[in-house]
C-alpha cells in the first residue's frame, strides 16, 4: 500500500507505504492509522479507488475529509458493465463529462448520457449514477489542478514500476527483504517526484484557501458520510 500527498509547497510526495497480505478494512485502516501516527493531519481530499476497505478507513481515521472517487477506475467500472458494442461510444461520452469546466454541466452531461444508453445498458446507468458525485469531488478545486487530483494514476505508475522490479527476485525470503526492495525503488520514485514541476505554488494555495474550498470540501465530506450512514 503506498500513498502520495502534495505538500504546502505544491509537490507530490510518497509519504507512506506498507505490505499487507491483503486489502481489506482492517489492513487499509492500519495504514490510514501509520500515516496519522506520523503526523499525515490536516488531509483535505482523498483520492482512491472505491474498495469498500478503503472507504472504510478514510471514514474512521479522517472523518471530516471529502473522498474523490478515482475517475479512470470509476470509468472503467461503467465501461464493464455496458454491452462491447457500447463500449467505445461511451468511454468517449464519459470522458466529455470528467472535462467539464463546471458541475453543473457535468450533472447535465450524466443525464444525457444516461438517457441515451439506459435502453441497453441498464446496469452501467445505475453505476453511473449511483458513483456520480463523488467522483466529482475535485471540481470544487481551481480548474487548472483538477486533473493532478481526479485519479490515481500516478500510484498505478508506480505499482507498475514495483511489479517490474519485483518480478524479477520472483519470491522473497521474508516481509523484510520485500520491504528493503519496495523502499529503495519508492526512494528513487520520490526523487524523481519531488524533483518535477510542481502542482501549484505556495500562492496559489493561499488564494484557494481565501476562496473556501478547504469549507467546501468539509461540506462534501458531511455529504459523503451522510450517505455512507443512510
Amino acid at each position: 500500500m503506498i500513498a502520495f500527498a502534495t505538500n504546502d509547497e505544491g509537490y507530490r510526495e510518497i509519504v507512506g507505504f506498507s505490505a499487507y497480505p491483503n486489502e481489506s478494512r482492517e489492513t487499509w485502516t492500519d495504514f490510514l492509522r501509520s500515516l496519522k501516527k506520523r503526523g499525515l493531519t490536516d488531509v483535505q481530499m482523498i483520492t482512491s479507488d472505491a474498495h469498500e476497505g478503503i472507504i472504510h478507513a478514510i471514514r474512521k481515521e479522517y472523518p471530516g475529509v471529502a473522498w474523490q472517487r478515482c475517475q479512470f477506475h470509476f470509468a472503467r467500472n461503467i465501461i464493464d458493465k455496458a454491452p462491447k458494442k457500447e463500449q467505445a461510444g461511451l468511454a468517449q461520452e464519459l470522458n466529455e463529462m470528467f472535462n467539464c469546466e463546471t458541475i453543473e454541466a457535468a450533472r447535465k452531461k450524466r443525464d444525457q448520457i444516461i438517457e441515451d444508453y439506459q435502453e441497453h445498458a441498464e446496469t452501467a446507468m445505475a453505476c453511473l449514477d449511483e458513483g456520480f458525485e463523488s467522483s466529482m469531488t475535485a471540481m470544487v478545486l481551481p480548474k487548472g489542478i483538477r486533473r493532478y487530483y481526479r485519479t490515481s494514476n500516478h500510484i498505478e505508475r508506480v505499482n507498475k514500476e514495483l511489479k517490474r522490479r519485483s518480478h524479477v527476485i520472483g519470491i522473497f525470503p521474508n516481509e523484510a527483504s520485500l520491504i528493503r526492495l519496495i523502499g529503495s525503488v519508492l526512494i528513487e520514485e520520490n526523487i524523481r517526484s519531488l524533483s518535477s514541476r510542481r502542482i501549484f505554488k505556495k500562492e496559489s494555495l493561499e488564494k484557494m484557501n481565501k476562496e473556501e474550498v478547504p469549507s467546501k470540501l468539509i461540506q462534501i465530506a458531511r455529504e459523503q458520510e451522510a450517505l455512507l450512514a443512510a
